[in-house]
C-alpha cells in the first residue's frame, strides 16, 4: 500500500482490555489526534480477555495494511510470553512496533474504609495485616499476566505474604470491586486509579516505580515504604502502538511521526502527566529494542515469582 493511498477508510485501534482502564484511556487520547492528522476516523475497539492475549491475537492475524493497530502493553508484549504456557501469537515476531505512547507507574491501592478499620496507613501496616491473615486478603488485577498482576506477585514474593489473586477483564471492573469492598488491594496503573484516589474511596500506599510520581508526590515508592526487603522493586507499565508484522514501513513511519508529534503537544502532554503518565514517542527501532529488553526483564520476574497461567 503506497504512501499516497493510505488511509482511505477508517482505522481500528484494538484495546485488549475492558473500557475505562489505562490502555483504553491511552487509545482514546491518541485516536482523535491520529484522526486529525490523517483525515480518517481512528476507531477504538475493546477486545478484552486472557490478560490482553485475545485482542493482541486479533491484530497479529489482521491484514498488514495499516487498518488494524494494537494499543499494546507491558502485559501483551513484555510479560505474557513467559507467563502463558500456550500462546497463539509471538509478541516479538508477529508485530511491527510503531512507538511507545506512555510509561506509567503502578500504584498500590487499598479500599480506604477497610484500611481505616484494619489500621492500615502504610505499606508496613499492610504487610503486618497480610502476615497475620495469610490467604484471607484478596488481590484484584486487570487480568492474568498484566503488570498489575505481576506487580502484586513481585510484592508477595518480596514481602513473604500470601494473598488470593482475582483476575478481572480489565482495570475498571477490578477497581469497582476494590472500591465496593469486595477486594482488599490492587497494584493498578496510576491513570485508571487517579479519580478514586482523589475522591478518597481508595488509599494509595505506594507507587511501584523506582522514583516517586509527580502526580502523587507525597506517596512513597514501594522500595522507600517497604525498606531493605524491597531493594530494587520496580514494576512499571507502558503502552504503545503496534501493527501486524509485514505492515509497510512507510505506513509505520507516518503513524510514528504523527503520534510523536501529538505526544509533544501541550494539551496531550498535560493530559498524560496529570494522570501520572510520561509521554513517549520513540522510533520503531527504539521501541523494538525496548520491547526486547522488557521481555527479558519480566521473564526473570515471572521465573522468580513462580507465576504460571495455562
Amino acid at each position: 500500500m503506497s504512501q499516497t493511498t493510505w488511509p482511505t477508510r477508517p482505522v481500528k485501534i484494538i484495546v485488549p482490555f475492558a473500557p475505562g482502564g489505562t490502555t483504553d484511556i491511552m487509545a482514546r487520547a491518541m485516536a482523535p489526534e491520529l484522526q486529525n492528522a490523517f483525515g480518517q476516523p481512528f476507531v477504538v475497539e475493546n477486545r478484552a480477555g486472557a490478560g490482553g492475549n485475545i485482542g493482541a491475537d486479533v491484530v497479529a492475524r489482521a491484514a498488514p495494511d495499516g487498518y488494524t493497530l494494537l494499543m499494546g502493553t507491558v502485559g501483551t508484549h513484555g510479560i505474557n510470553k513467559s507467563l502463558y504456557s500456550r500462546m497463539t501469537f509471538d509478541p516479538q515476531k508477529d508485530f511491527a512496533p510503531i512507538t511507545l505512547v506512555a510509561g506509567v507507574p503502578n500504584v498500590m491501592v487499598v479500599n480506604a474504609e477497610k484500611a481505616k478499620a484494619a489500621g492500615i496507613n502504610n505499606v508496613a501496616d499492610f504487610i503486618r495485616v497480610a502476615k497475620a491473615n495469610p490467604g484471607k486478603l484478596n488481590m484484584a488485577s486487570s487480568g492474568n499476566g498484566t503488570s498489575i498482576h505481576m506487580a502484586g506477585e513481585l510484592f508477595k514474593t518480596m514481602s513473604g505474604t500470601y494473598m488470593i489473586h482475582f483476575p478481572y477483564g480489565g482495570s475498571s471492573p477490578a477497581l469497582m470491586s476494590l472500591a465496593s469492598g469486595d477486594m482488599d488491594v490492587m497494584f493498578d496503573n496510576l491513570p485508571s486509579s487517579m479519580q478514586l484516589i482523589k475522591s478518597g474511596r481508595l488509599k494509595a500506599l505506594a507507587v511501584t516505580s523506582a522514583q516517586r510520581s509527580p502526580a502523587l508526590p507525597d506517596v512513597p515508592t514501594v522500595e522507600e515504604a517497604g525498606g531493605p526487603a524491597f531493594k530494587g522493586f520496580e514494576a512499571s507499565s507502558w503502552f504503545g502502538l503496534l501493527a501486524p508484522a509485514g505492515t509497510p514501513p512507510d505506513i509505520i513511519s507516518r503513524i510514528q511521526q504523527e503520534a510523536a508529534k501529538s505526544l509533544k503537544t501541550p494539551a496531550i502532554k498535560e493530559k498524560l502527566l496529570a494522570q501520572g503518565a510520561v509521554p513517549g514517542g520513540n522510533t520503531p527501532a527504539q521501541f523494538t529494542d525496548f520491547i526486547n529488553a522488557e521481555h527479558k526483564k519480566w521473564a526473570q520476574v515471572v521465573k522468580t515469582s513462580g507465576a504460571k497461567v495455562d
